[in-house]
């Protein structure tokens, strides 16, 4: 049975405690602009860029070096019919060794082609994992949404911020 999520899969020389901590480093290679944490199980946080795109992700699972999952908890998109098309998703970070380098599988488990969302966060995830989270893993620095790039929308920010749990 093929799966219809979208996945990348990138290799680096880097150690997989390497890889791992760049991912828990969502400002350096995602956004800038995230309230909450973002390295321990259990944390919350809300990424937004603009008035596009808003989600609200808590960390349920890590194995340092191996794993991390996110969870969708909330999402809003300002260009599709169904604005909440990531609720209830998974963001999975898969890492292993293969070889002499280290491998980490993404899957944006329930990102699948019948979502009106699917090419555009598609090509936005690639750009992320292939670009700016190999950046800051090979070199240190990723090419994250900047402060200044965004704004976040005050209100919408209070309100989840109060409901992560």
């Amino acid at each position: 049975m093929t799966t219809q999520d979208f996945t990348t899969t990138l290799l680096v020389s880097q150690t997989p405690l390497d890889v791992f901590n760049a991912i828990n480093n969502v400002r350096g290679w995602w956004s800038e602009n995230i309230e909450g944490g973002t390295e321990k199980l259990n944390d919350g946080y809300i990424y937004s860029y603009k008035d596009v795109h808003y989600c609200k992700i808590k960390l349920i699972e890590m194995v340092p070096g191996q794993k991390v999952v996110w969870l969708v908890l909330d999402n809003y998109f300002k260009f599709t019919g169904d604005k909440s098309e990531w609720n209830g998703t998974k963001i999975i970070f898969d890492i292993s060794q293969k070889d002499n380098q280290t491998a980490m599988r993404f899957t944006h488990e329930g990102l699948v082609p019948q979502y009106e969302c699917y090419e555009i966060c598609r090509e936005a995830w690639t750009n992320y994992i292939n670009e700016s989270l190999r950046s800051l893993i090979t070199t240190g620095k990723g090419q994250p949404n900047t402060k200044e790039d965004d704004s976040f929308d005050a209100q919408l920010v209070e309100k989840w911020s109060n409901s992560i749990s």
